[in-house]
């Protein structure tokens, strides 16, 4: 498990002047078509406009704060995001233009790499104790949205707090046990069998 705070990620301005992208943490890979096998970032959206294209790409959005938006992909019916977590999924090839309903959004995204790995995206409360079942070939990215906690797996344990965020991979089968209050949104990336 690898603790991650909020000094260790990096926070770009987004070249259409648009918003900001908090990029928590990402695997690199040079031969996926972006650079990398997945990512995950929170954009802080203030204005109207685009979605940059990422072709061969995944990507989940949850909407975190703000009064929400409306997302014009492709040529579907708008569909309006304005309730807290709530989920949309798409491809990184759709023509996505946002429209803000009162103001800035800020939005949690995850943007896999669909030749190779697949994402889970649940968000939850977290009342006591949760478990994680890690496992060879697939990886969790557990991101504190509030509250705090503690990790416990195989000899380890990791305080985390508010903004803070763990990595957990293995090469056996193991339980963490997270322990605390607050709520999560936790990530399950699973790697794809190559053919």
């Amino acid at each position: 498990m690898q603790l991650l705070r909020p000094h260790d990620y990096a926070r770009t301005r987004w070249k259409n002047d648009g918003g900001w992208t908090t990029e928590i943490a990402s695997a690199k890979d040079p031969d996926s078509p972006c650079g990398f096998r997945w990512r995950v970032s929170i954009a802080e959206i203030e204005s109207d406009g685009p979605f940059s294209s990422f072709p061969g790409i995944e990507r989940d959005l949850l909407l975190l704060s703000g009064s929400g938006m409306e997302l014009d992909i492709n040529d579907a019916p708008a569909i309006r995001m304005e309730r807290r977590f709530q989920h949309i999924h798409f491809a990184g090839e759709d023509r996505v233009m946002c429209r803000l309903l009162a103001g800035p959004t800020r939005d949690f995204n995850v943007m896999c790499d669909r030749s190779s790995t697949h994402a889970e995206v649940p968000a939850r409360p977290l009342i006591g104790t949760m478990l994680v079942f890690a496992e060879p070939g697939a990886s969790w990215l557990v991101h504190v949205l509030g509250g705090s906690c503690v990790f416990r797996g195989n000899e380890q344990s990791i305080a985390a707090e508010s903004g803070d965020t763990t990595l957990i991979e293995s090469t056996a089968h193991q339980r963490i046990v997270i322990e605390g209050s607050g709520e999560l949104i936790l990530v399950k990336f699973t790697q794809l069998a190559t053919v």
